[in-house]
């Protein structure tokens, strides 16, 4: 039986790959349909040096679709197998994942490689995004190195430097005048538009569910470099969840395939100004209500309306984790701390850390603390 793998978890609906799907005829957002992940006991064994190496762990398209394994072989650019080290060389106890290593210098590489391959699998021509900066930037490079024409809708207050970015790729950057959910309003009804002629394929981060399938690949890393363990405690930025729903996704994988008891205690880490997640939290809600972002420096992290924000909440709390905010206050000085260790971070990473160090000088104890540094600093100077 062919393998279809979106799903819709309101109505049951099942689509295969090459609808282009990106939401359910119900209006709901799409899932990956279940499937059972294998993971080789050493994936690093398998001579492929990128996120890659870890496909059988992805749902298997190969079987159903013949292009599938020559996409993802031509979209790849080694992204993925990035430095987990401490952030001081005194203190083992704190490590950072330097996942700015990366072809466009974002993490969001690892969701862009496997979404892009997914569509030049699909027979798409054409990729339509929206994005604070850079998710597009990382979908435009993976556009131009599988061949396929590229727009990319932003926020009109973007950083020049992202923008330039997805415009030095070949694509078209879109800015829109406006809030963030405008932005995002903007790219949705091109892609609906461009879908009309089956071509188009909605690159969206946050609507396609294959995204998750690539940022999972930040705990299979973790994992492995820590010799077959999971740190004690995880932090991560929400925005709108794309870190946090694959560290989800790959934990729950671990413990299915039993090579871990139990996942780390994740700590998802929103900007003070614009912390929908943290309110529904707090206050004990299971939907994420909109908030009026009061604005922030972690620019890549405000989101007011999180779509997959219900989501999100629900995979934190089946995992005993919490949200906290970061404090505003302290991101410019999280920067330079984390910069006097080596490390040139953007803006938004910094936001992380700004929660990590207001959170240990309070005398918490958490433990092995993996953070990721998920931007180089040239994205925001």
């Amino acid at each position: 039986m062919k393998y279809e793998p979106y799903a819709c978890p309101e109505c049951g609906a099942h689509y295969p790959l090459e609808s282009l799907a990106f939401r359910c005829s119900c209006g709901s957002l799409l899932d990956i349909a279940p499937f059972e992940p294998r993971f080789p006991a050493s994936a690093a064994g398998s001579g492929e040096r990128s996120i890659f190496r870890y496909v059988e762990a992805m749902p298997p398209l190969a079987a159903d679709c013949p292009g599938w394994t020559a996409a993802w072989h031509q979209v790849s650019m080694g992204e993925g197998l990035t430095p987990l080290v401490p952030l001081d060389a005194a203190d083992a106890g704190i490590l950072v994942k330097v996942d700015y290593a990366m072809p466009t210098l974002s993490f969001k590489d690892r969701g862009a490689a496997v979404l892009v391959a997914v569509a030049r699998a699909a027979g798409a021509r054409r990729l339509v995004q929206d994005s604070s900066g850079n998710a597009g930037a990382s979908v435009a490079a993976y556009a131009a190195r599988a061949g396929m024409g590229c727009d990319i809708f932003v926020p009109a207050t973007t950083s020049p430097r992202k923008v330039s970015q997805i415009e030095a790729y070949g694509a078209r950057a879109v800015l829109v005048p406006g809030t963030r959910e405008d932005t995002a309003a903007a790219a949705l009804e091109a892609a609906e538009t461009g879908a009309r002629d089956g071509s188009t394929f909605y690159a969206s981060h946050v609507y396609n569910p294959f995204f998750y399938q690539g940022t999972k690949t930040y705990i299979y890393e973790v994992y492995e470099s820590l010799g077959g363990r999971l740190p004690d405690t995880l932090y991560i930025p929400l925005g709108n969840g794309t870190l946090v729903l694959g560290a989800y996704l790959a934990i729950k994988d671990l413990m299915a395939l039993g090579l871990v008891a139990r996942g780390p205690h994740i700590v998802a880490v929103q900007a003070a100004g614009c912390a929908p997640v943290f309110e529904a939290f707090e206050h004990g809600n299971t939907m994420v209500e909109a908030v009026t972002n009061t604005g922030t420096e972690a620019e890549g992290i405000a989101i007011a309306a999180p779509m997959r924000g219900s989501r999100v909440l629900a995979a934190l709390r089946e995992l005993g984790g919490e949200v906290v905010p970061a404090p505003e206050a302290g991101i410019a000085k999280a920067k330079h701390e984390v910069g006097s260790h080596g490390f040139y971070i953007e803006t938004t990473s910094a936001a992380t850390f700004a929660a990590f160090f207001e959170r240990r000088a309070a005398g918490i104890d958490e433990g092995l603390v993996v953070l990721p540094l998920c931007g180089a600093g040239l994205k925001s100077a």
